[in-house]
């Protein structure tokens, strides 16, 4: 059975190269090819790929901090892909698959996909030091912003998809809020809701041991029974 891979890399020439000597060791499928990190982050998710052939050096987001903005149960094998022998090093700091120096070999790339398919038959998982996440992405008209988390008020979900506040501004993110809490400090309040625990004015108490919070922007936000005693707990009170 062959490995199910993706490529993420902005040049494409070496994507189209890549893609070449894969398919030629008979051993890996190409689910998709990407030129920058958002479209990795959604052909992962779409995939769910065995592996990941991930260039680093990727213009707005870097190789290391798309793995940030993927969701654990998502996660594939990952391949780092460098011209650079500081990245290389970096990538083995944070127990990749394998990596791999441009220009590349044939045989480094077959020795890579065997190491691969030994650790998918023996079960063995990698486990990645995969930094905190420090900026969210939106898509907008013809661009895309990158956010710092610190300066997001809150986040929601509902049957739109999820969007984020920051600065009184609203903003569409594709990641998921399950996604957001596990790679940030920010604070799950309700379960359509994360919330900046720094960017919280005054919290409201109702007579039903619900509560909300109102931010810097004014904005109300709700706050679950369940979460609320843990909120209180994180902000000293």
């Amino acid at each position: 059975m062959k490995l199910k891979a993706i490529i993420v890399e902005d040049e494409f020439n070496a994507r189209e190269e890549l893609e070449y000597l894969l398919l030629e060791t008979n051993k890996v499928e190409i689910a998709a090819k990407c030129a920058n990190a958002l479209e990795g982050i959604k052909a992962v998710n779409k995939f769910h790929p065995d592996v990941l052939f991930l260039d680093i050096h990727l213009p707005a987001i870097d190789g290391f901090e798309m793995l940030s903005m993927i969701e654990e149960s998502v996660l594939p094998r990952i391949v780092f892909v460098t011209a650079f022998d500081q990245f290389a090093i970096k990538a083995f700091e944070n127990n990749a698959t394998d990596y791999l120096l441009k220009p590349i070999g044939k045989d480094r790339l077959l020795q890579a996909i065997e190491k691969i398919e030994k650790s998918i038959v023996s079960n063995i998982r990698q486990k990645i030091d995969i930094p905190l996440m420090k900026r969210i992405p939106s898509y907008g008209t013809h661009k895309i912003k990158l956010v710092n988390v610190d300066e997001i008020e809150f986040l929601h979900s509902n049957e739109a998809g999820v969007y984020f506040v920051y600065d009184g501004k609203k903003c569409f993110t594709d990641l998921t809020l399950a996604t957001i809490e596990t790679k940030t400090k920010l604070f799950r309040c309700h379960k359509q809701y994360l919330i900046n625990l720094d960017k919280i004015d005054e919290i409201l108490f109702d007579d039903n041991s619900k509560g909300k919070v109102r931010t810097h922007n004014k904005f109300l936000i709700p706050v679950s029974r369940h979460y609320l005693k843990n909120m209180k707990n994180q902000l000293g009170l």
